[in-house]
């Protein structure tokens, strides 16, 4: 984890040296091992250096080529190295002496705008090309690393984070209603908006070149939801799995510092730190960092924390979560994240990154979402109703009722809706349940916590900004039904929330000058596990079985085979009742002009009364998102 800046004068007015400066200065916290700049006339580019592999110890960026005609700053982790090194026949001194930077600039120079072809790892970078007097800039293929950017008449800018770019002084801090309005909406299908207008995300998979001319911004990489693997037994699809998740994590190892891995006892967590516990040298013991509870024990994870830690050879640190608040450094989170954002038990990393920082952590490996990138396989149920198999689907029900609260009928049921009534049936039914619910808003019969979200949204607001045919529009792509599993794990894998959560992670994570890596989201693995039949993902009940047997003998057997999953949502609830509620009321009772032109305040304060007396999780997040629109429109 690096930072990045640069300025592009498109009218060919030279680059402010203290201007870029101070781009570099204010992401600071994303590299505290250096800092430097390059100015060519028109163009700048600015560089702050976290060490964490050897190999970035001897980097010096932004990096020009030896004959001036190539200049790149990066955030980048390449994985693989001596695939590159061989290719690229750069065989004048040892591997560990050429940085990763190198190796995308040489790319470059051999391949040109196709060297994203050759490039396996997480990186952001900016490329300036003096012979074509152009920059070239693209971002990782699942969107680890963070890439913003503006353009206005005469000037192309971008950093690693927002809060540079606001540095410059001629470009202005203008709110984006829109992306107001999907917030409290919770929608996230479009991943190159931010909170603020003129500014925006280069998307994941994307690379971009900006020239006095134009830019074009083109997609060099997706997932093929074609494609499907056969292989000839459960034990090989587990053994192949086993090997790229091994690998996945021994390229997130590199490290010049202790290593550190996030633990909640959890299947994703728990199967990181194994694995990397095991390619680890005995003599380099693996930190943990797990939140434990005391008192909200129905949130505690101890008995599968420790099953983990038995092992062996793990320097464990633990945090205790009944004293975490989620709005206690709330003003200080909303500077360094420059944006609200969506999860309200962000806050139990947030307080995780400085203790891994006080440990030498450079480098914290994090299970983030390895429900969506392994899939749970639940869509074959989806493609087994489509497909009219029947007694199939209920046969696989009834194995899953042995692991869930729900009956046969209760999980039955939804299919039957979908596939087996005629479209003109559901519509009639539709819309004798609108009447007789009164609903008049975007699809409010989905779930009480959006239901309770499209509730809080200002009508005038949605009239004022005409966008309710986008937003319906946005949510039927998210929700639209798939025909089978592999469609549904794409179409989940292809949701705007993934990179936005992972952006909220890198800045967490950057605070503490801490590199936050995912293995489970290493675009080998997600290929892998996109292209595997339903079968190999859910099998006799069971969900993510493909991790579940790739991880035998490697997991504890009481966490490689648990049901269930830990629920945070009590300790949030008590976090912001019991130790917050102040803090929210400030906003919610007091406070709320900031908001109240979005949001229906009146709805909102009905929502939080019933929260106090009823504490269900489902009016947490039309809270939480009031609160945290609150807080960051006052700065």
């Amino acid at each position: 984890m690096s930072g990045i800046v640069g300025v592009h004068y498109l009218d060919g007015r030279p680059v402010n040296g203290e201007d870029l400066s101070k781009m570099v200065d204010i992401l600071a916290h994303r590299g505290p091992d250096g800092a430097d700049t390059w100015i060519g006339q028109s163009v700048g580019l600015g560089h702050r250096m976290l060490w964490t592999t050897r190999e970035s110890l001897i980097e010096t960026l932004p990096l020009v080529k030896q004959d001036g005609n190539l200049v790149i700053t990066s955030d980048a982790r390449i994985d693989n190295r001596e695939e590159l090194i061989a290719a690229l026949q750069i065989n004048n001194r040892p591997s560990d002496k050429i940085g990763d930077s190198e190796l995308i600039l040489a790319a470059y120079g051999k391949w040109g705008e196709q060297c994203l072809e050759h490039l396996l790892g997480d990186f952001a970078f900016a490329i300036w090309d003096k012979g074509k007097q152009q920059l070239f800039c693209a971002r990782d293929h699942i969107g680890i690393k963070p890439f913003y950017y503006c353009r206005n008449s005469d000037t192309f800018v971008f950093a690693s984070e927002i809060k540079a770019i606001h540095t410059l002084p001629n470009i202005e801090r203008k709110v984006n209603e829109t992306r107001i309005a999907e917030y409290l909406l919770i929608v996230f299908e479009d991943k190159t908006t931010t909170f603020y207008q003129d500014i925006f995300r280069l998307p994941p998979g994307h690379c971009m070149t900006v020239s006095k001319e134009d830019i074009k911004i083109r997609c060099y990489w997706e997932l093929n939801p074609q494609k499907e693997l056969r292989l000839g037994s459960d034990e090989e699809y587990a053994e192949a799995f086993r090997e790229i998740f091994t690998e996945a994590v021994r390229c997130r190892l590199r490290s010049a510092f202790p290593i550190g891995s996030t633990l909640s006892g959890g299947l994703d967590s728990s199967a990181i730190t194994c694995l990397a516990r095991n390619l680890l040298d005995k003599n380099q013991p693996l930190h943990t960092f797990s939140v434990i509870f005391d008192e909200m024990s129905q949130c505690d994870e101890r008995p599968f924390i420790n099953e983990v830690l038995a092992q062996g050879n793990f320097t464990p640190h633990y945090l205790n979560g009944d004293k975490l608040t989620p709005l206690e450094d709330i003003n200080r989170m909303m500077w360094y994240h420059d944006e609200p954002f969506y999860f309200a038990n962000s806050y139990l990393y947030w307080n995780t990154c400085p203790i891994a920082k006080n440990e030498g952590i450079r480098i914290l490996l994090d299970g983030f979402d390895g429900d969506t990138s392994v899939s749970h396989g639940l869509g074959y149920f989806d493609e087994l109703a489509n497909q009219g198999r029947w007694f199939k689907l209920i046969k696989e029900l009834k194995h899953r009722e042995k692991y869930t609260e729900q009956s046969l009928w209760s999980s039955l049921s939804p299919y039957l809706w979908v596939h087996a009534l005629k479209p003109s049936h559901r519509k009639f039914i539709y819309r004798v349940r609108r009447k007789l619910a009164k609903l008049n808003k975007f699809r409010k019969g989905k779930s009480n916590t959006q239901a309770n979200t499209n509730q809080i949204i200002n009508d005038k607001f949605v009239e004022r900004i005409t966008l309710k045919e986008h937003l319906q529009s946005l949510e039927e792509k998210r929700y639209k039904p798939q025909p089978r599993e592999r469609d549904c794990h794409y179409q989940s894998l292809n949701w705007g929330l993934i990179p936005f959560f992972l952006e909220v992670i890198d800045k967490s994570a950057a605070a503490a000058s801490i590199e936050a890596n995912h293995p489970l989201f290493d675009k080998r693995l997600v290929e892998f596990c996109l292209s595997l039949p339903p079968e190999q993902k859910i099998h006799q009940g069971w969900t993510r079985m493909i991790l579940r047997r790739g991880m035998e003998n490697i997991l504890p057997k009481k966490v490689q085979w648990r049901t269930d999953k830990n629920n945070f949502e009590p300790a949030v609830i008590h976090a912001l009742l019991d130790l917050n509620r102040e803090l929210v009321e400030k906003v919610i009772l007091h406070n709320s002009e900031d908001v109240e032109d979005y949001v229906d305040m009146e709805a909102v304060r009905k929502i939080f009364q019933k929260l106090i007396s009823e504490r269900k999780p489902s009016d947490v997040i039309p809270v939480w998102v009031t609160t945290l629109l609150g807080y960051w429109r006052s700065k």
